[in-house]
């Protein structure tokens, strides 16, 4: 009791003073007439030391705790001070972030497969499943639709593309996409090859494919049902446990991306796009507190369960950018709390593709500042054509980490927008791209409880099954 105390001691210590000390640097920095910034508090050399030190005393606490969830925050600082200190180093360890998101893709379509086909044919109630599905779009586009509105009313408000330069040098380069017609998106939706479908990661055609499946296999005699009814729940059970393995390097991945991330981009950049930022995060808390919680209110989902639960899937989706990342990890969390697999597995997946509230606003905002910083002025009608169209272009690229940016350069093409400020956009993408992911996968989560709720389905008080993470101790 005394060794585990003291560690916590010396971690809450550490940090304190390691906060206290860059807090003293931050207010007593003195800037010159050339722009740059002159310390003249604390050395370097001390702060280097003092931010180590809090490392070490981070992973001091994480061997105590031994908590997955604990272990990826700390690897997330670990990540942090890694690419900043040592960036040359931080930009090599981007393919242990690349095997982590490598494997966790693997899962992700039989996953997807597997428990969408056993969501829809396992209880062989199609009415049930019709009417999950359009409650399910209901809810989808009234939510998107609130939050495309909020971040055009935010850029508009707060104009902070105005203004704004292009960075003199730009450390990659995106390709734009060819612009769509709607017959091409239409088209896109369906799949001709199923297993190119899952190679390429379309999730949006894995989920039509699936659907259509599970509704055919509904239509077939129960004794010729049951059999691919039980593979499917099988093939769902292996490919969770699947991600528990895969799971245990979650650490280890989301530190080498945020490594990866501080090291290549620096943070020079931030000084010219930091009103977009933060723009971007505030909007997404007033979204999360104006929308979601009046939601979860609503429907009485018990908050701190819910909280409790989701917290894991949403630090995996900040730490790699990834929807998909958290995806089978959200999926065992809703169970846990009382929503039934079938509901999980017919609305989450559903939810990837059609309920992508963090993209949906990021692209309503970012859009807007491109116009804003090429001095373009938009009238609120095209305003709303184009923020609605790549609503529409956007579905189905949840997994994918910067696709949001090659979808704003084909809209971007179509209503002959410049290319400079999405470039200038890149900078900081990766730190945008951290919260909308996150409000992604939060806005699923809350999704298929709801559903759940308005099928008079939800059970809190019902087992969600084992623990998906053995090292986790349960919390009372």
């Amino acid at each position: 009791m005394f060794k585990s105390r003291y560690i916590n001691f010396f971690a809450f210590i550490i940090i304190s003073v390691t906060a206290v000390l860059y807090l003293i640097n931050f207010v007593f920095d003195v800037k010159s007439e050339s722009g740059i910034v002159e310390n003249h508090t604390i050395p370097e050399g001390v702060l280097t030391f003092f931010r180590w030190a809090s490392v070490f005393g981070l992973i001091l606490y994480g061997i105590k705790k031994r908590s997955l969830t604990t272990w990826i925050l700390v690897c997330l600082v670990i990540g942090a001070t890694v690419g900043y200190d040592f960036p040359d180093v931080a930009v090599n360890l981007r393919v242990l972030s690349k095997i982590f998101l490598k494997m966790i893709k693997t899962i992700v379509g039989p996953l997807i497969f597997a428990t969408l086909v056993y969501g829809i044919a396992g209880h062989s109630d199609i009415k049930q499943v019709g009417r999950m599905g359009w409650k399910s779009l209901l809810y989808f586009e009234v939510v998107t639709t609130i939050a495309l509105f909020i971040g055009v009313a935010a850029i508009n408000l707060f104009p902070v593309g105005m203004g704004i330069e292009a960075p003199a040098a730009m450390h990659e380069q995106i390709t734009a996409a060819k612009p769509q017609t709607w017959q091409d998106i239409i088209l896109h939706i369906f799949p001709e090859n199923i297993a190119k479908s899952m190679a390429e990661g379309e999730v949006l055609q894995i989920v039509v494919f699936s659907v259509i499946f599970g509704i055919g296999l509904i239509m077939v005699p129960e004794k010729k049902r049951k059999p691919m009814v039980d593979f499917t729940q099988s093939l769902s059970e292996v490919m969770f446990k699947f991600t528990n393995i895969v799971m245990y390097f979650a650490p280890i991945g989301v530190g080498a991306a945020m490594a990866y991330t501080v090291g290549h981009m620096g943070l020079g950049i931030l000084q010219n796009l930091f009103g977009l930022l933060f723009l971007l995060y505030g909007a997404l808390i007033a979204f999360t507190l104006l929308v979601l919680l009046p939601i979860a209110l609503i429907a009485r989902i018990p908050l701190m369960p819910f909280i409790r639960a989701i917290k894991q899937p949403v630090s995996i989706a900040f730490a790699t950018t990834s929807s998909e990342a958290a995806l089978p990890r959200a999926m065992e969390a809703m169970e846990s709390i009382g929503v039934p697999r079938k509901v999980v597995s017919f609305v989450m997946p559903m939810g990837y593709s059609f309920n992508l509230d963090g993209t949906t606003l990021y692209l309503s905002l970012a859009s807007i500042f491109v116009a804003q910083a090429a001095g373009i002025d938009l009238s609120l009608g095209e305003q709303l054509i184009m923020v609605f169209t790549l609503m529409v272009t956007s579905k189905g690229v949840a997994g994918i980490p910067r696709a949001s940016l090659v979808i704003l350069m084909g809209t971007a093409a179509s209503f002959n927008l410049p290319v400079w400020p999405i470039m200038a956009i890149l900078g900081i993408d990766e730190l945008m791209d951290m919260a909308r992911t996150s409000i992604n996968v939060i806005g699923n989560c809350l999704a298929s409880a709801f559903i759940a709720k308005w099928e008079g389905e939800f059970d809190p008080n019902k087992e969600g099954g084992e623990e998906v993470f053995e090292a986790e101790p349960q919390k009372s």
